[in-house]
């Protein structure tokens, strides 16, 4: 993520709702992927100074949800780009469901500011009713037959996330449950974002036949494969050398989805390495092993600073070199997405 800048030159973040120099409010302008600084207008809408008269109304959802996105002054819709992508909340009259909402929205804006960054076509079910993207936050539920239970997980563009993973508690007790060495808010984002851009950029492609070679053969059952994983675990005595973690190994679709959230975390982290001067800023077409040499180095570091801290390891996970060709197939299809003009709407 990138470092921003109020009109009176103090240094500003993403998330940050008002400058603590100049008192000036902020929001997110996603068409320029920019924390901005606003002045009030006396037509009650936002303007960013020296902004060439850019006019900005709040998203709806500035209050509900605590979204700092802006929506253009001439837009007829009221929800920003973010939460336009939201199609069904839990039970707001739950305190916690509240609190778990604005956490998950919170993550999600994170998500789409990636998916700008890269490039990424981005549209919504309004624009695309076959394979836009849509995003559903629900609670377990009892009902008249008996528990319902939100499983978490992608479905033909639909993103559903059981809210109960924004309890950081819930979430902690399930990560040791399941034995993952990573588990969060943005990690489930952007894994269930890998499983709809394999949707949109892989199934039916040219890519398909490379993606088999690398990840196997999509067309295993599924249901079989997952439930072979959670009673037995990754199979095959050489699984952790070829998947980046034992998820991973349960399915190439899985495969897929963990490698592209490794993709997200690492281009998105050394971006952010960048701007603090902690190594260099990703330059456009440097090759994969370039990048993973970076990564290597600042990973290495975050751990011992972690360690240091009394932290677990932020990044304890290994990329080998089969893990690696599949970064490099990721990189490559995210790079033609990319110059295909595929970003936002």
């Amino acid at each position: 993520m990138r470092l921003f800048h109020c009109a009176c030159g103090n240094r500003l973040h993403f998330g940050n709702t008002r400058c603590l120099s100049c008192g000036r409010a902020l929001g997110f302008d996603p068409a320029r992927r920019a924390v901005v600084a606003l002045d009030a207008g006396a037509d009650g809408l936002w303007r960013a100074p020296g902004g060439g008269g850019q006019r900005y109304r709040n998203c709806a959802n500035v209050v509900a949800a605590s979204c700092d996105w802006l929506v253009p002054a001439e837009s007829g819709d009221a929800l920003c780009l973010a939460c336009r992508l939201t199609d069904t909340i839990p039970d707001l009259d739950n305190e916690l469901n509240r609190i778990y909402w604005g956490r998950l929205e919170a993550a999600k804006r994170y998500l789409i500011t990636d998916l700008l960054r890269l490039g990424l076509p981005l549209a919504d079910r309004w624009q695309d009713p076959q394979r836009g993207l849509v995003f559903q936050f629900l609670a377990d539920a009892d009902t008249p037959e008996g528990p319902q239970q939100i499983i978490t997980g992608h479905a033909g563009g639909r993103i559903t996330i059981n809210v109960a993973e924004a309890d950081e508690i819930h979430r902690e007790r399930t990560r040791i449950a399941l034995g993952e060495a990573y588990r969060t808010l943005l990690g489930h984002m952007r894994h269930e974002i890998g499983h709809y851009y394999w949707m949109r950029l892989i199934e039916g492609s040219p890519w398909q036949e490379r993606f088999r070679a690398l990840f196997g053969d999509e067309r295993e059952p599924y249901e079989q494969a997952l439930q072979r994983y959670y009673q037995f675990g990754p199979q095959g005595p050489d699984w952790a050398v070829r998947h980046i973690s034992a998820y991973a190994a349960s399915h190439p679709w899985e495969d897929w989805a963990e490698s592209w959230a490794h993709y997200l975390h690492i281009t998105d982290a050394l971006e952010t390495a960048g701007v603090y001067q902690l190594t260099g800023m990703p330059q456009a077409g440097e090759d994969i092993e370039q990048l993973l040499e970076r990564w290597h180095q600042l990973s290495e570091a975050l751990n011992a600073l972690s360690r240091s801290l009394g932290q677990r390891d932020p990044y304890p996970f290994k990329v080998t070199e089969p893990v690696a060709e599949k970064l490099r197939f990721i990189q490559e299809v995210v790079g033609a997405a990319g110059s295909s003009g595929g970003a936002a709407s």
